[in-house]
Formats: structure tokens, C-alpha cells, sequence
């Protein structure tokens, strides 16, 4: 997490991109509400126009912050809330094509706030992960359908997407993270820290070391390691304020066997169908 500064936010385009995965399993799966809102306060005090969206996996972006209490209030500080239905179909440098958010692709600063999550596919789920979220409705499952066959090559996908977004900022939710599965289903673990920084691999670095998981053991960690990216390299990161070492916690637990990635044609179909219903009456 290297010690660079906020751009200028004065008449800034920002868009605050949570992981809003699902309202209806409590508030665990998604980013903190209190989170959000203090967020969305600090830019529109710089100045900043922010914007806030998300692709949830059931559902819109603003049906689950309303069931998380926090719909009205964001729109009554000035902020737009977007359910990322519009799209623009970007070439990956793997030659696939993804139906990026026009939103996450038109801002100027896009702010990834992920939650610290353990996750029954990827065991850890994080700042790289979050980028996910900025497909397009049906093109996320849709991806684990098609590339999700070769657990690899679904992960190094993920890896290029942060490459075809705009400047990033990562401010990581760590206050109560979830453990043992995921990405719901897990129990809250007290974490209670907030971690910041500019490249989400970097940060995914940081904070598998605070929580004590084998980076090897983390199939995104992985891909990005063999390409060589110096973020996955802890002693090559620079951290401003405390050492991931001085933050070492110990007891959270990873999922030990993880699921495969691809989804089969039943739930790939309930699925559809759940999340068309979800969208219509939100």
C-alpha cells in the first residue's frame, strides 16, 4: 500500500464502488453502511461529485441500501446512486470481451471499498475481487459459466480488470470482516481495522498477512505472483502508518476446500432467474 495522495477532489467525478453482494442475508455480505456514509461525506466535503454503484449478485444497488437502511440518506447528501444498467463492452488484453459499467468506466477517480471476506471459491475475496462487481448484471454469472471451467483462467481475468478502470483508490472495510465461508454464510471476526491504498493487489497482499492466510493458497494472489507484479512482494511495500506485522491477528479462518468456480446449468439458471425477479421488484 504505497503512501500516495488523494488527487484534487474538488469538482471531481467519483464513483464509490462497495460490495453490495446481497440485502437479504443481513448486513455481513456487504460493505458497512456507517462505512459507506462516512466515505460519501469525506468527498462531498472536498468537493467532489461522488456517485455510488455496484452490480449485486441478487437485486440492485439501490434495493439493497435500502434494506441497509442507508438509501435515502446517501441521496440526501447529494449522492447519485447508480445500478450500473448501462454498458460498454471493453477487450481485455486476454482478448475477452467484458461488459464494463459505463459509470466505473467514465469516472475519474473510482474508490473500491471491499470488505474483508473469506470466500468458498477463492478462499479470500478482497480489493481485487470488488473490481468484479463492475460487470454488468447477468455477465458475471455468465462469466463463471464460460471461463469458470479452467479455475486459472477465470482468475487471471479478474487480474486485468483493475488494468481497464480508471484510477483507483482502495479504502478496505476490515471493521468486522467474515470468516470460515463465503461470500455469505460466513460469521463476522472482529478485524476492526480500515486499510487504504492505491493498488488493490498491494492491498490484498497487506492484509492477507494481517489475517494470517497463506498468499499461495489464494488463486488471485497466485496469478498476479507469477506475472511478476511487485505488489504481491510484502517486503516491497511501503506502509505509512503500521506494519501489516503490527496488526497480526490470529483464529480468522479460511474455507480449507474451496468450490469449483464454475457454476452448474441448475443454479446458473435459478440464479437468473432469482436475480431477474429481485431486480424488478426493487
Amino acid at each position: 500500500m504505497r503512501a500516495t495522495a488523494v488527487p484534487e477532489c474538488r469538482s471531481l467525478r467519483v464513483l464509490l464502488k462497495p460490495n453490495l453482494l446481497t440485502g437479504r442475508k443481513g448486513n455481513l455480505p456487504c460493505t458497512e453502511a456507517a462505512f459507506i456514509l462516512a466515505v460519501a461525506r469525506w468527498f462531498l466535503d472536498q468537493g467532489a461529485r461522488v456517485s455510488l454503484g455496484d452490480s449485486p449478485a441478487f437485486g440492485s444497488a439501490s434495493g439493497i441500501l435500502a434494506q441497509l437502511g442507508i438509501l435515502e440518506k446517501l441521496r440526501s447528501l447529494g449522492v447519485r446512486v447508480t445500478d450500473f444498467r448501462t454498458v460498454r463492452e471493453i477487450v481485455l488484453p486476454s482478448g475477452v470481451r467484458a461488459g464494463i459499467a459505463a459509470e466505473a468506466l467514465g469516472c475519474d477517480l473510482l474508490v473500491n471499498m471491499p470488505r474483508v471476506k473469506a470466500h468458498a471459491q477463492m478462499r479470500m475475496t478482497m480489493a481485487l475481487k470488488n473490481c468484479f462487481g463492475c460487470l454488468v448484471g447477468m455477465r458475471k454469472p455468465w462469466w463463471h459459466m464460460r471461463h469458470g471451467g479452467d479455475p486459472h483462467l477465470f482468475a487471471r481475468l479478474l487480474t486485468e480488470l483493475p488494468g481497464i478502470l480508471p484510477d483507483q483508490i482502495v479504502l478496505v472495510d476490515g471493521i468486522t470482516a467474515m470468516h470460515t465461508t463465503g461470500p455469505i454464510g460466513g460469521e463476522p471476526f472482529p478485524l476492526r481495522l480500515v486499510g487504504a491504498g492505491r493498488d488493490p493487489v498491494a492491498v490484498d497482499t497487506a492484509l492477507l498477512a494481517v489475517i494470517g492466510v497463506d498468499p499461495r493458497a489464494v488463486p488471485l494472489w497466485q496469478i498476479c505472483h507469477q506475472q511478476g507484479l511487485v505488489a504481491t512482494e510484502l517486503a516491497a511495500l511501503h506502509f505509512p502508518l503500521r506494519h501489516p506485522h503490527e496488526l497480526r491477528v490470529t483464529g480468522f479462518v479460511a474455507p480449507e476446500q474451496l468450490n469449483p468456480v464454475r457454476f452448474n446449468l441448475f443454479r446458473f439458471m435459478k440464479n437468473t432467474l432469482k436475480r431477474i425477479l429481485l431486480r424488478n421488484s426493487s
